[in-house]
């Protein structure tokens, strides 16, 4: 019977590796210096590791992180000596992806879809922050400049880590309120709630999904010099700010309110 669980666990495991590969290369925007908008390549390391815990999920975030050292040895050849090589590999990739296995953090909370969300939030943050040294050392001198690195860095990786958190964070809180990921088997969530309570959830989850590419698409080219093709920070100041309130603001009005919606409708039911 454990030899079954064991060979299930690890059949999961590299579907889930698949996935999360598949993910990682359907790409929303990229940015010359490395870093890009997906869709929610994490989460299914993160969902792999809410189901099974810290040790299974350790061992799928460090097998992702190694796929993702494949992906981009190109950005090893912007490297210097052996040494930045070195801590690129774990900084970037190893370090940065096996952040997932924080998905397993918060699997004893009751609500699933606030639990699953908040191991997403975690792993997504701790990518960050390794992205982050990585850049203000490794990369300093280099697509970074070496005056005020911390700073630059801080904002390069925010630019694409702030929108691939919101799309993590949103996926793995409908995902999580959806299914029941810590049951052997996933079970479907309020079986009793009304389908018209289903729709407002999806609709709520496709507005927030879509707010976060419209706002991509009216931030991201301003981030990168017309003539150079290199990332510039100071373009965001011809970002249309107010454009860009609006939209944010209207995308989170609409996701809230189908919230609501959903909310009163599952009640109901």
């Amino acid at each position: 019977m454990k030899e079954v669980k064991t060979s299930r666990k690890l059949t999961e495991a590299g579907l889930m590796l698949a996935l999360a590969t598949i993910l990682s290369l359907l790409k929303l925007f990229e940015l010359p210096y490395g870093g890009s908008i997906t869709f929610a390549s994490m989460l299914p390391i993160v969902i792999f590791s809410y189901r099974h815990g810290f040790k299974w999920g350790l061992l799928a975030a460090v097998a992702n992180g190694l796929i993702q050292v494949l992906l981009g040895l190109n950005m090893l050849s912007y490297a210097t000596s052996a040494a930045a090589v070195v801590a690129i590999i774990f900084l970037d990739y190893l370090f940065a992806f096996t952040s997932c296995v924080l998905g397993a953090a918060y699997r004893r909370v009751n609500n699933g879809g606030t639990g699953l969300a908040l191991g997403a939030l975690c792993a997504c943050v701790i990518r960050y922050l390794f992205h982050v040294i990585s850049g203000c050392t490794v990369w300093a001198g280099l697509s970074i400049p070496t005056e005020d690195a911390l700073l630059y860095s801080i904002s390069y990786n925010a630019t694409y880590m702030i929108p691939e958190t919101i799309v993590t964070v949103v996926a793995a809180s409908f995902l999580g309120s959806v299914l029941d990921f810590r049951s052997a088997d996933l079970i479907v969530r309020q079986r009793g709630a009304s389908s018209a309570g289903n729709v407002f959830g999806w609709l709520a989850g496709i507005v927030a999904l879509a707010g976060v590419a419209v706002l991509a698409v009216m931030v991201f080219p301003h981030l990168q010099n017309a003539e150079s093709g290199e990332f510039d920070i100071t373009g965001l100041s011809a970002v249309d700010g107010r454009a860009v309130l609006i939209v944010a603001a209207a995308t989170v009005a609409l996701a809230v309110i189908f919230l609501f919606i959903r909310r009163g409708a599952s009640k109901k039911a």
